[in-house]
């Protein structure tokens, strides 16, 4: 069975760090618990965290979920590639969506279904890891364009509509290594169309 990493699990209530530690780490290689938040930024310099269970209060008999707002917004701010997934005490639907429009990529209610949570873990990991960045898919689509006219950068550059300069500047942005030398490269094309003229 495929364990999905480094979980950092942060609630205030022992209890419940203890049964999450309990259910999750047949799931996580590694499950890391804090009760105090203000250990959030100590222990996610010192670990590779893949993903935060983060509780939305801290202060006894506070619900406002500002707390959690704020570790959430810190969090994304100096780690913008780990999913953060939200627990709030009771189905606080307009703070759930105050989570996810200041970054969270999902929310759980406690109690919570033991199932359902591993399976929304496990789905945010998912997700993150399915998602190729624009560049990269820039570069692939680019690549997979010049390999198509046999290293040809006028005519890649024309099947892509754009200037041959311009996909110079976005191979040289890019860092494509699909060719060491696209302008040699090119020439090379010119000259072999040349020759199958002749």
């Amino acid at each position: 069975m495929n364990k999905y990493g480094t979980i950092l699990i942060v609630d205030d209530n022992t209890a419940i760090l203890t049964a999450m530690r309990y259910l999750l780490e047949t799931t996580f290689t590694q499950v890391l618990t804090i009760s105090n938040p203000d250990d959030i930024t100590k222990t996610m310099a010192q670990e590779n965290i893949d993903i935060v269970l983060l509780d939305m209060n801290f202060a006894l008999g506070v619900n406002t979920g500002n707390e959690g707002l704020f570790w959430l917004r810190s969090i994304r701010k100096q780690h913008p590639q780990t999913p953060v997934v939200l627990m709030t005490a009771y189905a606080d639907i307009n703070l759930a969506v105050k989570g996810l429009k200041n970054g969270a990529a999902d929310f759980i209610t406690k109690p919570w279904d033991n199932d359902e949570l591993v399976r929304k873990l496990k789905d945010v990991l998912d997700m993150q890891n399915e998602i190729v960045s624009l560049d990269e898919m820039e570069k692939e689509h680019i690549r997979r364009t010049i390999d198509h006219c046999h290293g040809n950068l006028t005519r890649a550059a024309e099947l892509l509509g754009i200037t041959r300069q311009t996909l110079y500047n976005k191979m040289k942005r890019l860092g494509s290594e699909s060719h060491e030398n696209p302008l040699s490269n090119d020439r090379a094309a010119k000259d072999s169309d040349k020759d199958k003229r002749l």
